[in-house]
Formats: C-alpha cells, structure tokens, sequence
C-alpha cells in the first residue's frame, strides 16, 4: 500500500475514504474515514509498519469482529496488507461516561442500568474467550441513538499491550471502577482519565457511600464487591464479568440521562499509551419540530371592535348588579331564619401529609423474611425517579410460595390514617392491601382497604378510622415485569386527618 494511502482523501481496500485524522500516537492512528460501498461513516485504525504490535492488533480485532452483542462496537474489516495494517469499526456518536459525570455523578438507578448493560456485553465476549482489560469511563458511550455501547474489546488491550493471568478478575474489577465512577464521579483507577480521583481514607479508596450521598446500601456494596474483591453483607467478591452482571440483573433499567442536543461524535479509538482522543465536532441535527404557521389576521375594523366591547361591558355591568343584589337578599333571609347556623356547623378537619420514621421491605411468610430491605428508603425519600420493588416471582401469585410481601412503613407513632397514596409501576396487574396496626406483626395488622389490578398513583381510603403505628402495602398478586412478575413502588404518601 502507497504511502498517500493513509493522508487525508487516500482510500484503503479500494472502498474506506480517509477524511479526518482524529488522533495519533505511538504508531498507531485513528481516522474518521468513509465507506464508499455503503456510503456511511467508519473509523479507521491505521498502525504504521514500524508498530511492534501490528499482528495482535490485527488478530484481536478479527476475534472481536465475530462476536454479536449489539453494545460492542462492530468491527467490519481488519488486515496487514502491502505493509500497511488498519482496523475498520463502526463510527459512534454520544456521550462517554466522562461526559455524563463532568458535571456531577449520574442518579444512582441510571448508573447502575448503564454498566448493567455493560457488563452483560463484556460477559458476553468473555463466553467467546475474549476480555476487555482496559475499561476507562471514555470507552463506555451512552450513544445519540440512545443504546449503551462499549469500545475497544479486545484491541484496546492488544494496543497497550495489556495481559492478565485474570482476565475475568481484570474486568470484573474494571466494571466496579466504570460503577464507582458513575455513582461518585470520581475515577478510582491508574492514569489520568480526565475525572478526580477518588479520595483515600486511610490509604484505601473510599467507598461509593462516603463520597456521594444517597447511594443505596446495596449498590454501595456491589461496587465494593467488584472494584475491591472483597466480601460484602455476607456475599463474596464479584469475580467475574457475569457475577456483576447478575447481581445487576435486578436494578431497574430506566435510561440514562439522554446526550445533549448536539452530541460529540465518537469514533472507534485504541486506548494507546499516549491515549488517542477521538472527539470530533457533530453534525448539526435538524430540528424535529414543524413550522408554526402564523395566525390568520381577525376581520372587522376598529370601530365594530369597539361596539363589540361596549355591548360586552354592559352586559357583565348588569349581571354583577343582579347577582349582588340577589346575594344580599338571601344572606339575610338565612341569617334571619337560622341565626346560629354557621356557629354551630364544625370547620372541615384539615388533611396534613406524615412522613414515616423508616420503612423496609416485608416478607414475614418468606424463608429470609427479607424483601429488599436496602432499598425500601427510596419509597419515601420524596423522590417519584426511586424505587422499591419486590423479588421477581415466576407467576403473579407470587409463584404459589407465599400469600404476600409487602413495604412496611412504621410511623413512629401511632398515627390516625385517612388515605394512603401510592405510586406504582405504569403496567397493570396489582393488588395490593392497606393494612394498619400497631405491632409490626403481620397478624397484628389489620386490612384497611383492597384494590385490584392498578397501576400508576392508586389512593386507599379506609371505610372507616384507622389508626396505628404501623403502615403495610400488601401486595398479594403483582404485575408482569421481563417474563416474570414484580411490585413497584416509587414513592408512598400517609395522610392524616389533623395533626399528628
């Protein structure tokens, strides 16, 4: 291959355009090219003939090629040929993690359905016998097409020159560090990522919760879990990419904050030793919003607008006349025959909100008596983005193996209850109890009111005064949720009639 080949206008394979040159070091370069076959943008990795790696590359790159997972970067070509080596990727526009967390750390449920998907993908390459081993917040791109994707398997590691006699372990570690960072905004590992590092109390990393308020317990110790390898709440170390993967499963999936309106556009990019950037200003999108057409102009001049407004004036003038005069007649026609009677009618009670002292996930007819009691908080934090939800069950009865589970919330106090609000997931199938008492026990407390396949805000409204300490959601069959059935709250309201 002839040297002009790889300047900006030369073509490689007689079909990719080179146009930008994104970033270079050590060899090896990175292109923003175009696909004259397919008419679409690529990127290009270019590695010169005096670039010590060029057959590991190649060959790390041709493996990753034959793997499936959509939140892979696609490799399309990869080949050493006339002494002139490239690799041939997909070009992705988005926002890196890096991006996401500039400004702060992500919602701790977004953090953690972004390197959910992510380490469903690296566990994915692993099954197919190949390890990432370079997980940096800037390979992990939240995309404008609004889908996780994870840059560089394989090739970043070939690039750097990256091994592990643990490659598991490795990227175990690594997804800990994209959770941490997600969660705190700081960047746990080696090297300048362009993030803080994270702070050392005594020597050792501080954990998720110490950094950033509000990181529910069992997040905090599922990144412990992998970043650190150690054991948490009695659970061992995350020591593979499918360990966290699963212990993930369970976190709801809402999407990340989406990318701005103009995003960044991300090339394929090795993670070389002087770390190429691939950051290239986007294409300014069209705007999706129709044209506003302008309004018709009104008929009629300026002195039939007048007439019009005089008429208008006169009549409401006439009807206030009327009703004011009405008014007095029959205020003192009733006060007349009923001197006494808004004396003696009570003032309505007045309605005030109770927040509870705590709550935690019930399930007394269970075998652990547990149902995710780490994040039973979020359902009264004041917050409709959080949640606490139920196990998932294989059927809506809770799968045949216990009448129900519930959030027990325990007012401090024994607490008169008009109505209790709820926020429940958006898909239908729910019933759920309102059941008050006195004692946490579950035979200790008493069904309020019942409603049946809801969804969405449901309010139950006892038949008639209720009044305890205790505060149960029941539910007793749930809704469908990913082939299976779960119970959702977001947020949980008590109210009270009068002071409590």
């Amino acid at each position: 291959m002839s040297a002009p080949a790889v300047e900006p206008g030369g073509r490689l394979a007689d079909r990719f355009r080179l146009e930008d040159r994104v970033s270079e070091s050590g060899g090896a370069t990175l292109w923003k090219a175009i696909d004259e076959v397919l008419a679409r943008p690529v990127a290009v990795l270019t590695l010169s003939p005096e670039f010590e790696r060029v057959a590991e590359v190649v060959t790390a790159a041709r493996g990753a090629s034959r793997l499936t997972d959509p939140r892979l970067t696609q490799v399309f070509d990869a080949a050493e040929e006339d002494g002139q080596a490239y690799v041939v990727s997909e070009w992705v526009t988005g926002e890196t993690l890096t991006d996401m967390v500039s400004s702060g750390p992500m919602a701790p449920e977004r953090a953690a359905a972004l390197v959910a998907e992510a380490a469903e993908a690296v566990a994915h390459a692993h099954q197919a016998g190949l390890a990432h081993l370079c997980l940096t917040p800037d390979r992990l791109i939240w995309t404008a097409g609004n889908t996780v994707k994870l840059l560089g398997l394989a090739v970043d590691a070939s690039l750097c020159a990256v091994e592990s006699d643990d490659a598991a372990r490795e990227d175990a570690q690594g997804l800990g560090r994209l959770l941490y960072t997600a969660l705190t905004g700081h960047w746990p590992g080696d090297g300048d990522v362009g993030l803080p590092a994270a702070p050392l109390d005594d020597g050792k990393i501080c954990t998720p919760r110490q950094v950033t308020a509000g990181v529910p317990g069992f997040l905090d110790a599922i990144t412990c879990r992998a970043l650190l390898q150690e054991p948490r709440r009695g659970l061992p170390p995350l020591a593979t990419p499918a360990d966290v993967a699963e212990a993930l499963a369970e976190v709801p999936r809402p999407a990340p904050v989406p990318v701005s309106a103009i995003p960044p556009a991300l090339g394929f990019r090795s993670e070389a030793p002087d770390a190429l950037d691939h950051t290239m200003p986007p294409r300014q999108q069209e705007s999706s919003h129709p044209p506003v057409q302008p309004r018709p102009p009104r008929s009629g001049g300026v002195a039939g607008r007048v007439m019009v407004t005089v008429v208008v004036l006169l009549i409401i003038a006439a009807v206030g006349i009327g009703a004011w005069t009405l008014g007095q007649n029959l205020g003192k026609r009733d006060t007349a025959a009923s001197p006494s009677a808004s004396a003696s009618k009570p003032p309505p009670p007045k309605i005030v909100t109770v927040k509870p002292a705590s709550a935690t996930g019930f399930d007394p007819l269970g075998d652990d008596l547990a149902e995710h009691p780490e994040t039973a908080h979020l359902a009264i934090d004041g917050k409709a983005s959080t949640e606490w939800h139920t196990l998932s069950y294989q059927t809506a009865d809770l799968g045949g193996l216990k009448e129900g589970v519930g959030l027990l919330l325990d007012m401090g106090k024994a607490t008169a209850v008009s109505d209790v609000v709820v926020s429940l997931g958006d898909r239908p199938g729910a019933t759920i109890q309102l059941k008050v008492g006195d004692s946490p026990d579950l035979k200790a407390l008493k069904t309020a009111a019942k409603q049946e396949n809801v969804s969405g805000t449901v309010t139950l409204t006892p038949a008639k005064a209720t009044t305890g300490q205790y505060v149960l959601i029941w539910f007793t069959r749930l809704p469908a949720f990913d082939a299976k059935f779960r119970g959702t709250i977001y947020e949980v309201v008590v109210n009270s009639p009068g002071s409590a």
